[in-house]
């Protein structure tokens, strides 16, 4: 029962509620089960959820040296079959928002339940964080829904079929997105459910928020053969997507007179339609170069001339299925590279959640 894709109410208006914090609009930090605020290492401020939804139980898990304070503690509710437990959080009805729940049972005996995730009655995916949870790990999942209305549901949904407990969470960012964020898809009929975002040639740590404004999370893709550093000063504000600058600092660059191939994604993917995003940047001075991009056995774009300024290319529905090659062969006498990726699955829009359909 793998989930399909892997890869909130104090109102921020346009202005911080703590040190650090610049996410704009209707944008939300729950804390699940808390009693009071927290503040993380970032200066972000987390705010407890008990005013925005109305069942479930917190607890405090007996766990040390946790890095992260929001999961200390989570909000458990009742395996009662076929009900959603809601949480609602008035958004602009005219924007796209990223939303990421945040899961760590604390043990991996007894075996943590599963359960359904349903955003405004689109069902998103199946939560199963054995495997994380194993490895003491905390399970993310995260995906850019449209706001339908002027509440957003977020609902964690008992289903029978897969354990007998009720489902749990630990904290939950909902981020108002601008608007030129992912703006090719039609949010009209779809959402998008993430699968990689990374950072390639990357040893460090995930890259995310301050270097990240929405605090998107660019894992890192080490290759110590390909890798090379560069220090332009590239603009995000270039891009429609707005990735950190941080992200062309590093790249994968090709052995001359050879294409870089990629295994990315690193999991087989389901027989699809798929946003795929990639990020270009010159790693020289005053230089350019140019390539093809392939994925699969299907040209992605022919041709790309890249230099240090950066450049991205995009497709809205690309079919992928089963592990995924991204091949990048040079057409002028410096070697290809690559810096950057994401990769979403897309899910169609399903019937609003009422509020009262929550339980």
């Amino acid at each position: 029962m793998p989930p399909l894709f892997t890869a909130a109410v104090l109102l921020l208006l346009l202005l911080p509620i703590a040190a650090g914090q610049r996410f704009r609009g209707f944008s939300y930090l729950l804390d699940c089960g808390a009693e009071n605020a927290t503040t993380d290492s970032r200066g972000l401020r987390w705010d407890p959820d008990g005013p925005y939804v109305s069942a479930g139980s917190s607890s405090v898990l007996q766990v040390q040296g946790l890095l992260d304070p929001t999961l200390a503690t989570l909000r458990a509710f009742p395996r009662k079959p076929g009900a959603k437990f809601c949480y609602a959080l008035p958004v602009d009805p005219n924007r796209r928002y990223l939303v990421r729940p945040t899961f760590f049972y604390g043990t991996s005996s007894p075996r943590p339940p599963a359960f359904d995730l349903i955003v405004d009655g689109t069902f998103w995916t199946a939560v199963d964080t054995a495997d994380d949870s194993l490895a003491g790990s905390a399970s993310h999942y995260e995906a850019v829904f449209p706001a339908r209305g002027r509440n957003l549901t977020f609902c964690l949904g008992v289903n029978s079929n897969y354990t007998d407990a009720g489902p749990f969470i630990n904290a939950l960012q909902v981020i108002q997105l601008d608007d030129t964020v992912y703006n090719s898809t039609d949010f009209k009929t779809s959402a998008m459910g993430l699968i990689a975002r990374t950072k390639f040639g990357s040893t460090g740590d995930v890259e995310r928020y301050p270097d990240d404004s929405f605090d998107r999370y660019w894992q890192p893709f080490p290759d110590s053969k390909h890798a090379v550093s560069s220090t332009h000063n590239v603009t995000s504000a270039d891009f429609w997507n707005l990735p950190p600058p941080d992200v062309f600092n590093t790249a994968l660059v090709a052995e001359k007179n050879a294409p870089l191939v990629l295994q990315w994604p690193p999991i087989p993917l389901q027989n699809d339609s798929y946003y795929v995003a990639l990020y270009f940047a010159d790693t020289l001075d005053d230089s350019s170069r140019i390539f093809d991009v392939n994925i699969n056995d299907y040209r992605f774009v022919k041709d790309l001339t890249v230099t240090s300024a950066g450049h991205s290319v995009f497709a809205t529905q690309w079919i992928l299925s089963g592990l995924t090659r991204v091949i990048v062969t040079s057409k002028s006498v410096l070697p290809p590279l690559i810096n950057a990726g994401e990769v979403f699955g897309l899910f169609p829009i399903g019937r609003l959640t009422i509020t009262r359909d929550g339980k």
